[in-house]
């Protein structure tokens, strides 16, 4: 594979069926794929459990299909960066988590829900409260069973700055991040973690979506950065 092939994604969460939406972002990067002679991915994003539905994954797949939108690698037709089923990823995704962690990107939470729901009645995000724990310590506590989740250490100062190719230079002040999650208490990664940590395993060159994830643009392009990553081309 050549370093300047274009590789894109559809990556849809098996939660319900094909709609509108996500038939137009499936076509962009198919037609995309398509024109530059580059390859088409479809990885299945299924980490939210809770409303992964067992049907619906064939579903997304025949309507694809119907629509003559094809791809070149995916969980039917393998490839070199298989698999292309998220939650069979979940080492991969605990090992980028762990990284974050290791390099004061990140920390561990022990922060009770009913603590969590009260900061979220009052319409306060999270404050940041194990943010300065001793990590030696949280390591220990975690290690030792006692429930947590993993949160991003969102820089405070400043701003960040990402470049979309259709909308330009996009700039959010950092104070308006919150120590968004990572991994979940169930050992499963949020959206935002697994899916940057798939595209640059698999390659992708180009993450080509709907407007509705431009509030998520300036996380991923954190956890990128962070990461050591290259960030792929933005286009919303």
């Amino acid at each position: 594979m050549s370093s300047d092939t274009t590789r894109v994604r559809f990556a849809p969460s098996p939660t319900g069926y094909l709609h509108i939406g996500g038939a137009r972002t499936a076509l962009y990067n198919f037609l995309y794929a398509r024109h530059t002679g580059g390859q088409m991915l479809l990885r299945i994003e299924d980490t939210d459990r809770k409303r992964y539905r067992p049907d619906a994954q064939e579903q997304l797949m025949d309507n694809l299909r119907w629509l003559e939108i094809s791809w070149d690698e995916g969980p039917d037709v393998g490839g070199l960066f298989a698999p292309y089923i998220q939650s069979e990823r979940a080492d991969w995704h605990r090992e980028c988590a762990q990284k974050l962690v290791s390099i004061g990107k990140a920390y561990h939470c022990f922060c009770k829900v009913k603590r969590l729901q009260e900061l979220h009645r009052s319409r306060k995000s999270y404050d940041g409260r194990c943010r300065e724990l001793a990590p030696s310590a949280t390591l220990q506590r975690a290690e030792s069973g006692e429930e947590h989740v993993i949160r991003f250490r969102s820089p405070k100062n400043d701003s960040t700055t990402v470049h979309d190719s259709i909308r330009g230079e996009i700039t959010v002040r950092n104070v308006q991040l919150d120590d968004f999650v990572l991994m979940k208490s169930d050992g499963f990664p949020v959206y935002h973690l697994a899916a940057m940590a798939d595209d640059h395993a698999m390659g992708i060159t180009h993450v080509i979506r709907g407007e509705e994830w431009l509030p998520s643009l300036p996380k991923h392009a954190l956890i990128m950065r962070a990461s050591g990553w290259t960030e792929p081309i933005w286009c919303h």
